[in-house]
């Protein structure tokens, strides 16, 4: 996500700042970049993928972002860990009207605007995967986001990206996760049951219902860790037993087996 992210921004002529956990990863981020940027090339998408990439820098210092009037947050979907991020972010960032967005698929933003001391500034500016190719962004103000944030960053995503934004009130999945996860877990739960095969499932999804792409299909590329993050974050929230994560997703996740990002989840892949 936070590749892809980086991608589009540079594409529309912004100088990036990509900051990664270590070297390891941030090799990892510049050899995806190459590849999607070198495909988008060959299909006429982008004048010059060097180009691009000339304006992202990948970097492991965190400092690096001290700049940025924008910042978007694109870690692990785990509470504690993004509550931590904003917390530093909140000292780093030192531009006065910056943003600080999270890429979050399910926290709530107030959680996060609350661990700075700017949560007027703070908002979720959620994309969907792959970026560069899906037109949807959330947005998500919390009750203490200005009007001001929220436009600025409308702006960005729909006059400089070239997306669609849709208005999202701050509660656990928004609005296409709410919808989507118990839509997913439903499957999980069916194919578990031994009802139906999973290649049967998504079949089904994708001929009978023009469906992309079928339910298991779509977790393991999510990633059944995320899924199951999101999951337990709509269930704190609603504890409504929709949202409850099967036990089979928990049991696929404790073995790594994580879909797409794996290599296994409920699909094999090279």
């Amino acid at each position: 996500m936070g590749s892809g992210i980086a991608e589009v921004s540079s594409r529309a002529g912004h100088d990036v700042v990509v900051v990664e956990a270590d070297d390891q990863a941030a090799k990892g981020t510049v050899g995806r970049l190459e590849h999607s940027l070198e495909r988008a090339e060959a299909k006429g998408k982008v004048g010059s993928a060097a180009e691009v990439l000339e304006r992202i820098h990948v970097v492991t210092d965190m400092d690096a972002v001290a700049d940025r009037e924008l910042v978007v947050e694109a870690i692990v979907e785990d509470e504690a860990a993004k509550v931590a991020l904003f917390r530093s972010l909140d000292s780093i960032v030192q531009a006065p009207d910056a943003i600080l967005a999270s890429n979050t698929s399910s926290i709530p933003i107030m959680k996060l605007g609350v661990a700075t001391s700017r949560p007027n500034q703070v908002i979720g500016i959620h994309f969907f995967n792959p970026v560069p190719v899906l037109q949807l962004v959330e947005l998500v103000p919390s009750l203490l986001t200005s009007a001001e944030t929220t436009e600025r960053s409308r702006t960005w995503v729909e006059r400089e990206l070239d997306k669609q934004a849709i208005d999202c009130q701050d509660r656990a999945g928004f609005v296409v996760n709410a919808l989507l996860i118990p839509f997913i877990l439903s499957a999980i739960r069916m194919f578990e049951s031994g009802f139906a095969s999973a290649e049967d499932i998504d079949r089904g999804l994708v001929l009978g219902a023009a469906h992309p792409q079928g339910p298991l299909a779509l977790a393991d590329l999510i990633g059944l860790d995320t899924t199951q993050a999101v999951a337990e974050s709509l269930y704190q929230e609603f504890k409504e037993p929709l949202y409850a994560a099967p036990p089979l997703l928990q049991r696929m996740v404790d073995a790594g087996l994580l879909g797409r990002k794996s290599g296994q989840g409920f699909y094999t892949y090279p």
